[in-house]
């Protein structure tokens, strides 16, 4: 008890656990900086290291974004296709430059819209001319009726019996008198034929046809005449004056 009351702070300090070192004492010197941030560095590094990084937000695809490439390559492919064939036209000029006449060479749409419809309208003008050849047999069956007078030539002698006979001669005169009268062959007797006769045969046929039909009045005259109609505006754009091949105004 005496003790305790002779030392009150240090009955205090045990109450209160403070017999060890204080706080203060703990905190590190200034000095020791260094220490403390070699210590410091390489835990926050290794902490860094171990958190995984955070992911950049991706934005979401719209379709927009999907068309656009496939579009610029169909317009690619597009735009390449045209140039080659435009390349293959000049270069097919420039190879034929001699051959070509002048004035198609100067209006080429003039001389092409022209032709086009110059032919259109050949064509449905044309006619198809051939010759056909028939080779066939034709079945043949009817009844031939004959009612006329004609004649016929014995082909051998005819015995006629019991005919009456008038004979006439300078001495002798005998009428109505029956006889045997014979018809020498080769005798002619005029005779008058009615009957009817069956025909059925076949009848072989040989012939040729020629045939001449003309477009415009066939089915082909419509379509003839709608591609001239087609033409005919593009025609007129380039040439006001155009005349068909019957010397008329086409552009009305």
């Amino acid at each position: 008890m005496d003790e305790h009351k002779d030392n009150p702070g240090k009955k205090m300090r045990a109450l209160l656990g403070q017999e060890s070192p204080s706080a203060l004492d703990r905190l590190p010197k200034k000095e020791n900086t260094g220490t403390i941030n070699e210590k410091i560095l390489p835990e926050l590094k290794k902490s860094e290291a171990q958190s995984p990084m955070p992911k950049p937000a991706s934005h979401p695809k719209g379709k927009n974004l999907q068309f656009a490439p496939a579009f610029w390559t169909i317009a690619s492919a597009l735009s390449l296709t045209i140039n080659i064939i435009f390349t293959i036209i000049l270069l097919a000029l420039f190879l034929n430059i001699k051959n070509l006449n002048p004035e198609v060479a100067l209006n080429p749409g003039n001389f092409l819209l022209g032709g086009l419809h110059n032919n259109f309208e050949k064509m449905d003008s044309a006619h198809i001319t051939t010759t056909i050849p028939i080779e066939t047999n034709i079945p043949v069956k009817f009844d031939l009726q004959l009612n006329q007078q004609t004649q016929v030539i014995l082909s051998e002698d005819v015995t006629i019996t019991n005919a009456l006979v008038t004979v006439k001669t300078g001495g002798m005169n005998i009428a109505n008198a029956l006889t045997t009268i014979v018809l020498p062959q080769g005798t002619t007797l005029p005779i008058m034929l009615n009957l009817t006769v069956p025909v059925d045969q076949m009848v072989p046929v040989e012939l040729n046809v020629n045939v001449d039909i003309p477009l415009a009045q066939t089915e082909l005259h419509k379509p003839f005449k709608g591609l001239q109609d087609v033409v005919k505006p593009f025609y007129c754009m380039v040439n006001a004056n155009a005349l068909n091949l019957e010397d008329q105004p086409i552009c009305k």
